[in-house]
C-alpha cells in the first residue's frame, strides 16, 4: 500500500514538472559545439558590432542560401539596400532567440528585419504548429524591445514535401495561419509567397526546390522578386515600376 501511494505522489510530481518545463521553441539554445555554427555565429556578431546594416535577413538554411544559390539576386535586388545575412542552416526559434540574446543583431539599427524561420521546427520534429509560432512571437516580442525602430516582414514559412498531403506541408500551412495573427498591419507585416512554388495540382515544383525544401537558383530568383516590392515600401526607398 505505502509502495503504490509512493509510486503515485511520484507520477504526480514528475507530471507537474514536465507540465511546469517551457516549451523548447521559446526557450533560447545555443549550437556552439559545432564549429562552423560557432564561427558564424562569432562572424555574425561582428557584423553587428561594425553597423551599417540598412536589411536584415534572419532566419535558417533557406536565409543562409542567399550566400549559395541566390548570390546572384542578392547582389542584384537587394545590395544596393545594405543588406546582412543571418541565416544559419538548420536554425530553429530557440537558436535564434539565443543568438539575439548574445550579440547578434541587437545594437543595429536596421530598418526592416525579413524572417523566414520555422521549417526546421517542424521538420525536426521539437515543436507543432502552435508551438512554432509561440517561439515566433517571442521572437518578435525581443525585436520590438530591442531593436524599437526596425520594421519586421515575416514571411510565411514556404511549403515542404512533393504533395500538398504531406504532413508537413498541413504543419506549414497551420503555422502560416498563426503568424499572420503576429502581423500588426504597422510595423509588423505578413507575407505569404508560397503560392509561387507550388503547382495549380498541389505538387511542389521540384524546378524551383529539388529536394522539396531549400531553392536553388531559380527559386531565389522568385523569392527576390516576390518580396522586393514590399521591402522598398517598407523601407521608404522609392520602388522603380
Amino acid at each position: 500500500m505505502v509502495g503504490s501511494i509512493l509510486k503515485f505522489s511520484l507520477i504526480l510530481m514528475v507530471g507537474v514538472n514536465m507540465s511546469s518545463q517551457q516549451p523548447v521553441a521559446t526557450t533560447p539554445v545555443e549550437r556552439l559545439n559545432e564549429d562552423w555554427w560557432k564561427q558564424r555565429h562569432n562572424h555574425c556578431v561582428e557584423l553587428t558590432k561594425a553597423g551599417g546594416i540598412d536589411l536584415v535577413f534572419l532566419g535558417d538554411s533557406i536565409t543562409q542560401g542567399w550566400e549559395g544559390g541566390g548570390k546572384p539576386s542578392w547582389d542584384q535586388d537587394f545590395a544596393p539596400l545594405k543588406p546582412g545575412n543571418f541565416g544559419f542552416s538548420g536554425d530553429r526559434t530557440e537558436h535564434v532567440l539565443w543568438r539575439l540574446g548574445n550579440g547578434e543583431i541587437v545594437g543595429l539599427e536596421p530598418k526592416l528585419i525579413v524572417i523566414m524561420l520555422g521549417t526546421n521546427n517542424m521538420g525536426h520534429g521539437s515543436s507543432n504548429p502552435t508551438q512554432t509560432a509561440d517561439g515566433m512571437k517571442s521572437i518578435i516580442q525581443i525585436l520590438r524591445t530591442k531593436v524599437p525602430n526596425a520594421k519586421i516582414l515575416l514571411l510565411g514559412i514556404f511549403p515542404r514535401g512533393k504533395e500538398s498531403t504531406d504532413s508537413l506541408r498541413i504543419q506549414v500551412a497551420e503555422a502560416n495561419s498563426k503568424y499572420q495573427l503576429l502581423a500588426d498591419g504597422k510595423s509588423i507585416e505578413f507575407l505569404d509567397i508560397g503560392k509561387h512554388f507550388v503547382r495549380i495540382d498541389g505538387t511542389l515544383r521540384d524546378r524551383l526546390m529539388p529536394d522539396y525544401l531549400h531553392l536553388n537558383q531559380g527559386g531565389y530568383e522568385i523569392w527576390a522578386k516576390a518580396i522586393l516590392p514590399t521591402v522598398k515600401r517598407m523601407m521608404n526607398v522609392e520602388v522603380q515600376l
